[in-house]
């Protein structure tokens, strides 16, 4: 609990942290002359479930309680964290943190204001209240659709997760503020196999929200799309190789521009000289066609929040608007070293990591161009219909994507499935060869990895049509 003034706060019903507390944390933190404290503080519940071939091998639940606190001394930052959350050790633990940059000389006082955010994503079922039993069912019904699909799907694994986060944030520039952050995902990968050759095909879906999840996501189509995935990837032939027209659809098509493009408009890589966008702010970066936008203010997104993890609201951020670069995903300790303002993009997976600039939902905007056309317009190329994992270079924007689920193009029609297609190329070079862009945006769920951790992002897109980029194939 958080006692503020004569209220009682109940953050998770575990260990008790007052208003004076906070306070003397913040000037033990500012005792070496540091100019900013901060006080991060999580209670989090989480369960997960996994079944496999029919059967529930894994049922976990658990709980993390703890508290960062970060100090800055100009562009010098320390961090700290502990789970012991006596006076002592959190005195002791601000102590030893602000020695780090000086010596001690006197505790500063610090006064708190509480801000009340209001809240865009409300919940209909809180996790916790939902039996067991209910979200097994769930899985049972994605694994028995998955597995009647087809005689060849010779495995199938799904798993549920469910997180429930209470945060409390407070920094020596008197803020003093909370949040809450319930989170619901669910996963079907589905293994189709001849006897000599295995495919995979995988669904994911997950949203800012509880249990009524599945009043959005049919369980049993999300098994049945895995296993179609599966099968018909099973069955193609190899994917040609060389430079080509390549269409990427919507949803999670969008992972290449998150990769090759949304890290390197992160303040944490600009800030370092580490992106190849550094320092182009009103600069060209990209086709007139594209509009990308980073947007943590979606109500009930997998990636949505009410504030960051410094404790600013949530916005959303242009990033390039009709082929210019307008703006960046800024932090406070980036946006010292850049002169510029944050934009409430800092995150963190937990007390245990530093804050710093990452995305939320991330996406190309909508543009004028019909699919059909843009199928249409191809003579010969590659329908990306579903991406896959794939690896990056952040500093030069280099990539390589697999495509989960492929076509060939032939003469504006979509005509034969191939496996074993990647893309291949550079994000700024990709960007400049958007030619078409669809009307139809879709968002799909991802989990995201950088310095602060892994974090739960949107990633998304209409269908887009590149005019060039290298296929890697097995043929």
């Amino acid at each position: 609990m958080i006692r503020i003034g004569k209220r009682i706060l109940l953050l998770g019903g575990v260990n008790l942290l007052d208003k004076d507390l906070i306070k003397d944390i913040l000037g033990k933190a500012l005792s070496t002359g540091g100019d900013f404290a901060e006080v991060f503080i999580e209670d989090t519940e989480r369960s997960s479930l996994g079944l496999v071939n029919g059967k529930i091998e894994t049922a976990v639940s658990g709980r993390d309680f703890g508290i960062g606190i970060r100090i800055f001394k100009g562009l010098r930052s320390i961090y700290a964290y502990t789970n012991d959350t006596s006076r002592e050790s959190l005195l002791r633990t601000a102590s030893n943190a602000a020695l780090a940059l000086g010596e001690i000389r006197e505790d500063k006082a610090v006064d708190l204001i509480e801000r009340v955010n209001t809240n865009t994503h409300p919940i209909i079922y809180v996790p916790k209240s939902i039996d067991i039993a209910r979200k097994v069912a769930k899985i049972k019904e994605a694994y028995d659709a998955a597995k009647d699909y087809s005689k060849e799907i010779v495995q199938v694994m799904c798993n549920y997760i469910d997180v429930d986060q209470r945060v409390a944030i407070a920094n020596s520039e008197g803020l003093y503020t909370e949040d809450r952050r319930i989170r619901t995902r669910f996963a079907v990968q589905a293994i189709a196999s001849d006897g000599k050759e295995n495919q995979t095909g995988h669904e994911a879906p997950g949203k800012g929200m509880g249990f009524e999840l599945f009043d959005m996501v049919d369980a049993a189509q999300c098994g049945r799309e895995a296993a179609r995935i599966a099968v018909t990837m099973l069955h193609a032939p190899l994917c040609p190789s060389g430079k080509m027209v390549v269409a990427i659809d919507n949803g999670f098509g969008g992972v290449i521009f998150h990769e090759a493009c949304g890290h390197s408009l992160e303040a944490t890589a600009v800030a370092k000289g580490n992106s190849e966008f550094a320092g182009k702010l009103g600069q060209k970066i990209a086709s007139d066609k594209v509009t990308a936008i980073d947007d943590g203010t979606l109500p009930n997104e997998w990636g949505s929040l009410n504030i960051d993890d410094e404790g600013n609201p949530t916005r959303k951020n242009v990033l390039i608007e009709n082929g210019i670069l307008k703006g960046y995903m800024i932090d406070k300790l980036n946006g010292r070293r850049i002169n510029m303002e944050p934009t409430g993009s800092s995150r963190r997976q937990s007390y245990k990591f530093a804050p710093t600039s990452r995305m939320t939902n991330t996406y190309i905007a909508p543009g004028n161009d019909e699919n059909h056309d843009i199928i249409r317009s191809m003579d010969y190329g590659l329908y990306a219909k579903k991406m896959g994992g794939g690896s990056v270079n952040p500093v030069t924007g280099e990539f390589n994507f697999a495509v989960l689920e492929g076509y060939l193009v032939k003469n504006g029609k979509i005509d034969t499935p191939v496996r074993g297609a990647t893309l291949i190329g550079k994000g700024s070079e990709i960007l400049k060869r958007i030619d078409m862009v669809g009307k139809e945006l879709d968002l799909a769920a991802g989990m995201c990895g950088s310095v602060s951790g892994s974090i739960p992002t949107n990633v998304g897109q209409p269908l887009i049509r590149v005019s060039e980029i290298t296929v890697g194939g097995r043929e």
